[in-house]
């Protein structure tokens, strides 16, 4: 499941990035996963300095998968109250 996971995500980076022009070298990996009961939730990342990230969600009942593609637009560090 993990392979078929990152060639969906690499295939879809792939796509957008033709669209843009020549094609970048990359890797993908996962930073996280879990199941629940016959379904799969994954998120990918690549080593493209672009700041996306993939949730990929696998329905076992269906037998298919949903891809969606997120932007990160900040990473703030919050103490807390009374720390």
């Amino acid at each position: 499941m993990d392979s078929e996971a990152m060639i969906l995500v690499s295939n879809y980076v792939m796509e957008k990035l033709e669209e843009l022009g020549p094609a970048l070298e990359f890797k993908t990996y996962i930073v996280w996963k879990a199941k629940a009961l016959q379904n799969w939730k994954y998120l990918i990342s690549t080593t493209l300095e672009d700041g996306m990230y993939y949730e990929l969600t696998y329905n076992g009942d269906r037998q298919e998968w949903y891809l969606d593609a997120y932007q990160k637009i900040e990473n703030r560090v919050i103490p807390e109250a009374n720390g």
